[in-house]
């Protein structure tokens, strides 16, 4: 059944938004086949939206739009492989909390996890940590629908699996996966206070200091929030009920949000807000489950575009950012964010044969924030960064085909898969180009 075509569709950021003719709720992969067969047939262009948790208008269409919320249960589990086949539209904070229960997880997550499945992977979704890669690299086995309706099994083995996990919604819906897990594991997450110059010393020993290590500058501040999580075998030392209230609720989110809309309304008080917001950050030291240490809940609204580059390249990169945020006309009113990510071998996934240096910039929503992004996405473009597909960027297909050197074999899987491009949408044909329109 769809909605009336008056319905607007928006991202969670709602910078972006649309209206499209019907809106969708299928429970299977035959139910989301006979959505897209006769959307086909009718002419009709199809595209899938998960949380909205992507910041670019990857999902919007005038056409038919699909919401995976009922395609979210776990289909078996082979706990001695550590290998779950799943439906694609759970979101990984459920996902992740249902995997434990049969004493599983996934190896690494972001700092968010509202995410669905389909999303995060089809993204290149990452987390931290120069030995572990994106959510992608952890796809085994993947169920697709294709332009033209058709149910395409990509098995364990597939070599267009190497392309299709990071799809950028253009080969097809993405309905079921197998996803490759480990042990249920916790993490020894210790937060320190820090001085950037010293990160920027070494970065490489930074990177190496802990299985996930990440850090957050506040554009202005002298010091950075250090995050280092480590795997452990130790007892759980988690905070009591109203201390994690208080520091993930209150702190990160209502003062945190409070502060946000005093710079957004006097942008001369950024100063004054940045020694505020580093000043208030406190150390850390707690063991939970890795999933609970992983991710945090947002409730600030922001708006974010991030670039992988060459992790030798980060300390400078980050030195140029800095000197770009002491000279904007609006303050950027949100922590840096910096990680890395492992090298892997997937065509279209932002850490294609590198070990990435991730730098994320933000701005809270209604606040100026072009010229900041321009100038650093500049910045990152001359060291051939990679921005993530889920975030804000300024490049398009001819720029972006240098940076990925499978390119022309993703290409070829798409027209294979969309040959009459039903997955099109204005954005998939800025940053992948038109090689099959009609």
């Amino acid at each position: 059944m769809g909605n009336p075509r008056s319905s607007v569709v928006s991202n969670w950021a709602r910078n972006q938004r649309c209206v499209p003719d019907a809106v969708h709720q299928p429970a299977s992969t035959n139910e989301v086949a006979r959505i897209v067969r006769q959307a086909h047939e009718t002419g009709q262009r199809v595209k899938v939206i998960g949380a909205g948790h992507s910041f670019t208008a990857t999902a919007m269409t005038d056409g038919v739009m699909l919401r995976l919320d009922n395609m979210t249960q776990i289909l078996s589990v082979d706990r001695e492989a550590g290998q779950v086949h799943v439906q694609a539209g759970a979101t990984l904070h459920d996902f992740c909390r249902e995997l434990h229960n049969y004493g599983l997880a996934l190896p690494n997550l972001g700092d968010i996890d509202v995410q669905s499945i389909a999303g995060a992977i089809s993204t290149a979704t990452h987390g931290t940590g120069s030995g572990l890669g994106n959510l992608a690299t952890n796809v085994v086995a993947m169920t697709l629908v294709n332009g033209k309706g058709e149910i395409v099994e990509l098995n364990e083995g597939d070599p267009r699996i190497s392309m299709a996990a990071v799809g950028v919604g253009a080969l097809g819906v993405v309905c079921e996966v197998v996803l490759q897990c480990v042990p249920s594991f916790r993490l020894h997450a210790y937060e320190t206070i820090e001085y950037l110059d010293d990160l920027l010393d070494d970065i490489p020993s930074f990177a190496e200091s802990a299985d996930h290590a990440e850090f957050f500058w506040m554009p202005g501040a002298r010091r950075c929030q250090v995050k280092r999580n480590q795997r452990t075998t130790e007892d759980i030392q988690r905070p009591g009920k109203v201390a994690y209230f208080r520091d993930k609720y209150v702190a990160e989110n209502l003062a945190f949000g409070t502060v946000c809309r005093v710079g957004r309304r006097w942008p001369s008080l950024a100063p004054r807000i940045a020694k505020l917001v580093s000043s208030s950050v406190s150390e850390r030291d707690l063991i939970d489950d890795s999933f609970r240490v992983f991710a945090s809940p947002r409730l600030v609204r922001f708006v974010e575009m991030e670039y992988g580059i060459p992790l030798e390249c980060l300390p400078e990169a980050v030195q140029r950012v800095r000197e770009v945020t002491k000279h904007l006309s609006f303050p950027s009113l949100f922590p840096i964010e910096v990680r890395v990510s492992a090298a892997d071998d997937i065509a279209l996934s932002t850490g294609f044969g590198r070990l990435n240096g991730w730098v994320a910039v933000h701005q809270y929503v209604g606040a100026p924030y072009e010229s900041y992004f321009q100038q650093v996405a500049d910045i990152m473009d001359s060291y051939g960064g990679r921005p993530h597909w889920g975030k804000m960027h300024y490049l398009n297909a001819a720029q972006l085909c240098e940076r990925y050197p499978r390119w022309g074999e993703f290409q070829e899987l798409r027209v294979a898969l969309d040959p009459d491009g039903t997955f099109r949408n204005e954005y998939v044909d800025r940053v992948l180009g038109v090689p099959n329109a009609k």
